[in-house]
């Protein structure tokens, strides 16, 4: 057979096989030499080329009363690793199709089962399933009970904060609780909104813990969406499942729902769907407001607001506030069960970049406008030095970072390059320092001169490109950087294997036009959204021109 599928503790004779490769953590003791060349490649391809098969499976799936609630179903790549391992049953086809006989050690009980299953597999003895089950039960049952009573003793801690929406609600923003927010009238999704217009309300999702809230609410304009929370909604948290149906978990890929299921109900994120869920639903019932603003991003507790919010006649306008690559496969309506139901009444995107993606994802014309870049700012010149250091930019993932640093290390130490590292905002992370590898707290707009850009997922790479600077994009092979930029800009994947050689023939410094990605924030847009009337997706002119780019610049992807 071209595959051998065996685990870590059942490896077969190494002259039954040619070349081998590891998936789901395994880290069998066999030599590199035989290592499946390009793996990372070849994993990355299998995941893109999966995206409608993870699609049309989350579809499927969040049409179940109980998949609402998950990620999963939504094709969520950053809260669900569910496409990873449809692209582990991609690639593991793939290879079967090749001549070499291919060893493939796995030791997820799941994942072996379903790979036993795919043609051309011949599979040794599956690893026990009860151990992982028992786990994901106990680990399940502590995150909601832990989750069910800190989020009630939050409501009590918070319901003064009702007090808040006492006054006229007309327009209200939605947002989490980010460290650059602030109390004075800075949100870190909607700059100055508040400053500008101040009759808007603010609103923070449940995830903002206490001691956040009760800063960000010191401006009397502020409250947390715990205040609307009830004690008597602990049972319904605590018991709060994904349950997906026996067909399906019957079906091709059951062992991988399976999988899925197992691991969202292992943890705390369906009781915080819940939560949130009950908290924003009496909300919009005692507070009524005319219009809500979120940072929009199709996750599950958006797609109930959305449909709430319709029922009782409040308009939504969700804010593509962020990048949208080709790996954030959620934005897309095409797993919203419902359709374009769940989908806001408007999309107001930051530039014309992602508003062509979400338009070829299949969001109507109508349904999109511009509205401006609050996050993302023009760059102010090249930060090009050919004699700079080479900035790392670390991943929200910690597995992800380790294979970073490890292959950062190990190209100092093999070439005369200097490095600084800035781990991610929110995800701390310790450096050992080296005289050739160096930490950072400075992002790369505050350098005056760099290399290149080193990144693996987040907008760290746009950063690099605005800036004039050399990106490289890191690939893992033990799963995915998801790709958060637009398709065509000049960014070139780099490996552990291939990261130092790529150094050395560094390309050109890019030149990408600012404003074929952006655009600067229309305030008189977000003027008629928040202070006249609903704006109904018809009456708004989506056909707003983007800012021409300069002409010494050029579109996506071209390099001058």
């Amino acid at each position: 057979m071209p595959v051998i599928l065996r685990t870590g503790r059942d490896l077969p004779a190494p002259d039954t096989w040619d070349r081998w490769l590891a998936c789901t953590g395994s880290h069998p003791p066999l030599e590199m030499v035989r290592h499946l060349p390009e793996l990372a490649k070849k994993l990355e391809a299998a995941f893109t080329a999966n995206c409608a098969e993870w699609w049309e499976l989350g579809r499927r799936l969040g049409s179940e009363p109980s998949g609402r609630l998950a990620h999963a179903p939504t094709a969520a790549s950053y809260n669900s690793d569910l496409g990873l391992m449809l692209a582990w049953g991609k690639l593991v086809e793939n290879v079967a199709a090749e001549t070499p006989t291919t060893l493939v050690v796995c030791d997820d009980p799941w994942v072996f089962r379903d790979l036993a299953g795919r043609p051309g597999v011949s599979a040794g003895r599956a690893p026990a399933l009860w151990p992982a089950r028992l786990r994901f039960a106990f680990r399940g049952w502590a995150a909601r009970l832990r989750y069910a009573l800190r989020a009630a003793l939050w409501s009590t801690q918070m319901r003064q904060h009702r007090g808040v929406f006492n006054r006229s609600a007309g327009a209200a923003l939605l947002v989490y609780g980010h460290p650059a927010s602030t109390a004075d009238g800075d949100d870190a999704y909607f700059g100055s909104l508040m400053r500008t217009q101040p009759h808007v309300l603010r609103l923070l999702h449940t995830d903002c813990p206490a001691d956040r809230a009760r800063a960000l609410a010191a401006d009397g304009r502020t409250a947390s969406l715990h205040a609307w929370g009830r004690w008597r909604w602990i049972p319904a948290v605590l018991t709060a499942r994904w349950r997906p149906d026996l067909q399906t978990l019957s079906g091709p890929r059951g062992w991988l729902v399976r999988r899925a299921a197992g691991i969202e109900n292992g943890g705390g994120a369906i009781a915080a769907n819940t939560w949130q869920i009950r908290c924003q639903e009496r909300w919009m019932a005692t507070v009524r407001p005319d219009r809500v603003v979120w940072p929009w991003e199709n996750h599950p507790w958006e797609r109930a607001f959305v449909r709430a919010a319709r029922r009782a006649g409040i308009a939504t306008y969700g804010y593509q506030h962020t990048v949208v690559g080709p790996h954030q496969t959620n934005f897309a309506p095409a797993t919203n069960p419902d359709g374009l139901e769940s989908i806001p009444d408007l999309v107001v995107c930051n530039g014309p970049a992602y508003r062509d993606q979400l338009r070829g994802w299949g969001l109507p014309e109508e349904r999109l406008i511009i509205g401006g870049a609050f996050r993302i700012a023009r760059p102010a010149g090249s930060r090009h030095d050919p004699s700079g250091p080479v900035f790392v930019a670390l991943s929200s993932s910690r597995p992800l970072s380790n294979k970073m640093m490890a292959a950062v290390v190990a190209t100092a130490r093999s070439t005369e390059r200097r490095f600084v590292v800035k781990d991610h905002p929110l995800y701390p992370y310790a450096i050992a320092e080296t005289e050739t590898v160096r930490r950072t707290s400075r992002t790369i707009p505050e350098h005056t001169g760099l290399a290149a850009v080193i990144y693996a997922t987040g907008t760290s790479g746009m950063e690099g490109l605005l800036a004039g600077v050399p990106t490289l994009r890191f690939l893992p092979d033990d799963r995915i950087a998801v790709d958060v930029l637009p398709e065509s800009l000049p960014v070139f994947p780099v490996t552990a294997e291939t990261l130092g050689t790529a150094l050395t023939t560094l390309p050109e410094p890019p030149r990408v036009a600012w404003d074929a990605l952006y655009a600067p924030v229309d305030e008189a847009l977000w003027q008629r959204l928040l202070c006249a009337a609903p704006v109904a997706s018809a009456s708004v002119d989506t056909h707003m021109p983007a800012t021409r780019p300069d002409s010494r610049t050029v579109q996506i992807g071209t390099v001058l």
